[in-house]
């Protein structure tokens, strides 16, 4: 099957390759011409686990290519998936502008039957808003001879891919989900994704609106599971419970289920942030108070700078001139994504109050020097982050920060003060090595 993805982001990027992957031939579109040409000699743009591997064989063996034309996406491709950007706007709906433009386009040029499917997160309608804007250049081009007048649907297929774990999701998927009343996308559609449902996971086919709200719906269902253990987590610092123990405990329950149920510092990246934002945009639209959505989003906005007060406190409330080492930059571990990462907003009340930082990330310190500057420093390594700073202070749970040498860090800080962002640390084991010892929903560990 020849297929065309238009838009190379972690969405589009990963769909080619993996549709690649499954034997079809793909050819993914960018208007950025560095990129596309980095992409053509085999180099990966974003960081993904695994990613490059089928990346690389797809490149050799002729089934994956990329092109800055359209045309090409649109030529000789019966589907056509548009991952493109879907940016918040400043009242928090998506700017649909990057996908009805591609629409527009396609409309100027496909001359046969086109399926052309939303990949991007997209509010419920949309499909509808992509197919007049191709009918609208349809219209236009064939308005003397209608008979030549080329068919075409449009599928809303939404994506979930969990960035860290995106190929293993989009190769062994929980669920497809299809949106479509066309008879014919569904048997293309069908074909295309079957290989991937081997194991007797489903491919669920419902009207497009239906799948449009299913990835907001699922989105903010698992934003509002976080949301909810982080209130929790808050509750236990106050009643002195261990949130530790109530996570195990209601996580045993399989109608509530052990994950996304761990505390922190709040979620971010590309997804839960703008998607529960749009998801309460479109509920306004209607005029239903989606009430929960914005309580969610606005403890999630709090919870990020969880931690600063408890900084603060314990240094008399005053920060100028402390320095502090700081692990983890991304929004999450396994990616370089700091879009709405809980580490910007602490950063930049860090240094509000006078302080310096000095930081460590195994992948994302590139993105955040491309967004911040060198308003802070940054370190060769987790280690060299440590040397001569007040505490360390860790907003990500890299896997490489879950077991470190204790005495080491003892050592480079000028005291043994840690504030975990992710609670990654044993308390009994820090009360036992005499680190003081600030996490989220737990009890302070005194210095010994």
């Amino acid at each position: 099957m020849d297929i065309s993805v238009v838009g190379t982001g972690y969405v589009g990027l990963v769909t080619g390759t993996c549709l690649a992957e499954s034997g079809a031939n793909v050819i993914c579109i960018d208007i950025d011409e560095d990129k596309v040409a980095k992409m053509k000699n085999g180099v990966v743009p974003i960081y993904e686990p695994h990613l490059d591997v089928y990346f690389e064989r797809n490149i050799r063996m002729k089934r994956l290519s990329f092109s800055t034309k359209l045309e090409d996406a649109v030529d000789n491709n019966e589907v056509i998936f548009l991952a493109l950007p879907t940016p918040p706007d400043e009242d928090g709906s998506a700017d649909l502008s990057y996908v009805l433009g591609v629409a527009r386009n396609i409309g100027k040029m496909m001359t046969d039957y086109k399926i052309i499917v939303d990949k991007s997160t997209v509010p419920v309608g949309t499909a509808e808003k992509v197919t007049a804007a191709v009918n609208e250049e349809l219209d236009k081009r064939f308005a003397d001879n209608p008979d030549e007048r080329p068919d075409f649907d449009v599928v809303s297929n939404p994506e979930f891919l969990r960035e860290g774990f995106a190929v293993d999701d989009f190769m062994k998927p929980d669920r497809v989900v299809i949106g479509t009343n066309s008879p014919r996308a569904r048997k293309t559609m069908d074909k295309l994704f079957s290989p991937f449902v081997r194991q007797g996971n489903p491919i669920l086919f419902m009207d497009e609106r239906s799948a449009e709200l299913t990835k907001y719906a699922a989105n903010a269902f698992l934003a509002t599971k976080i949301t909810f253990m982080n209130e929790i987590a808050n509750l236990c610092e106050r009643l002195g419970a261990d949130v530790d123990s109530v996570r195990i405990g209601i996580g045993s329950d399989q109608r509530i289920g052990k994950r996304f149920l761990f505390p922190g510092i709040g979620y971010g990246g590309s997804c839960f942030p703008k998607d529960v934002q749009a998801l309460e945009k479109s509920s306004n639209e209607v005029d239903y108070d989606f009430k929960i959505l914005k309580s969610v989003m606005h403890v999630n906005s709090e919870q990020k700078l969880n931690l600063i007060p408890k900084v603060k406190e314990y240094f008399g409330g005053d920060l100028n001139g402390k320095r502090f080492a700081v692990w983890g930059l991304s929004f999450k571990p396994d990616t370089d994504d700091i879009r709405e990462a809980p580490s910007l907003e602490n950063i930049k009340s860090l240094l509000r109050e006078g302080a310096t930082i000095r930081a460590f990330d195994p992948e994302a310190m590139e993105n955040i020097k491309n967004k911040i500057g060198d308003v802070i420093e940054y370190a060769d390594n987790s280690y060299d982050a440590l040397k001569g700073a007040d505490a360390l202070l860790i907003f990500t749970e890299w896997q490489i920060f879950r077991n470190p040498e204790f005495t080491e860090i003892k050592k480079l800080l000028n005291d043994p003060v840690i504030f975990d962002g992710r609670n990654l640390y044993d308390l009994e084991d820090m009360r036992s090595i005499g680190f003081y010892y600030h996490s989220i929903g737990r009890a302070i560990i005194e210095r010994g």
